[in-house]
């Protein structure tokens, strides 16, 4: 068996390879632009992106891992719940391993997150990682002992899709989701969720980062806004907690990088965890960006 592996991060906007040895090294990385709504053209690039990888390792027939922004529905194998829309209701997995020539494994790419800070990320040494995104919109993954826990559903991780815990019915209905249900957690936790909370209150529309930064400035509305971001994110995480008590949790996405996120946050676990105790690591990826990609290389294991 070969020590190479090479993972494949199909995004709504880019695709991305990478080439993994043993020891984690990344040998090669380039990425291309998504294109859009062509399901032959995103067969044709992921293969012409493997072609690259092996040639750089000088060898072929390496291990495909792919992370996508959907999942492989059991009953029928076909791609479901993906935002790239034009990849529902195919049999992706199976389509890409004919063009291919040999198994590939797909996931979602919230797990390839977990299965990267899992493997040799900020989970490294845990059991049971829980791998929340705080991006554009808001998911999460979960590994145990390093390999992603998918569900008969192929749901297990869909954090963003439950409605926030010990919310008020009003704020809950003011905040419409695309799923068509209101109050989902994304709507809250998400980067856009935060810029929501913000626009919101003041009526300005801002970037994350800059409400980050005007709180630290001590402008009052901001301040208030982050603080309640911040609850809000523990009532989260205290559900998950409850449910599961992973050994440790890791975020990633663009929001994420609020440092403070990691002092306010396990302060007010213990608030809302049953038995009002809790010690659970709440850390950064290590990997940031380049978690799914990598986490999707380690799907296929020694």
């Amino acid at each position: 068996m070969t020590e190479f592996r090479i993972g494949i991060d199909l995004g709504g906007t880019k695709t991305e390879v990478v080439l993994l040895n043993g020891d984690s090294q990344e040998l090669f990385r380039t990425r291309i632009p998504t294109v859009r709504d062509d399901y032959s053209a995103t067969l044709r690039d992921i293969a012409s992106l493997v072609a690259q990888a092996e040639s750089v390792a000088g060898q072929g027939n390496i291990p495909v891992g792919i992370g996508i922004p959907g999942t492989i529905s059991r009953k029928t194998g076909f791609v479901k719940n993906a935002n790239s829309t034009w990849l529902n209701g195919r049999p992706f997995q199976k389509d890409l391993s004919a063009q291919l020539g040999r198994n590939v494994k797909v996931t979602n790419d919230a797990n390839c997150l977990a299965v990267s800070e899992a493997t040799d990320g900020a989970g490294r040494g845990y059991d049971l990682v829980f791998a929340g995104i705080l991006g554009t919109g808001c998911g999460a993954g979960v590994a145990y002992k390093g390999l992603p826990i998918v569900g008969p559903n192929g749901v297990a991780g869909e954090w963003g899709h439950n409605p926030l815990p010990w919310t008020r019915d009003a704020e809950l209905e003011a905040r419409p989701c695309y799923c068509g249900k209101s109050g989902c957690q994304e709507t809250f936790l998400s980067g856009t969720g935060l810029c929501r909370s913000y626009e919101m209150l003041t009526g300005l529309a801002l970037k994350g980062h800059e409400i980050a930064e005007r709180a630290g400035n001590g402008e009052f509305h901001a301040r208030q806004v982050l603080d309640a971001y911040f609850d809000q994110i523990a009532r989260g995480l205290a559900a998950v907690i409850n449910i599961m008590d992973p050994d440790i949790i890791v975020l990633g996405g663009g929001a994420s990088n609020i440092s403070e996120i990691y002092t306010a946050v396990p302060q007010l676990l213990s608030h809302y965890v049953f038995g009002f105790e809790c010690d659970t690591p709440i850390v950064q990826a290590v990997h940031g960006d380049s978690s799914g990609v990598r986490g999707a290389a380690w799907l296929n294991p020694l």
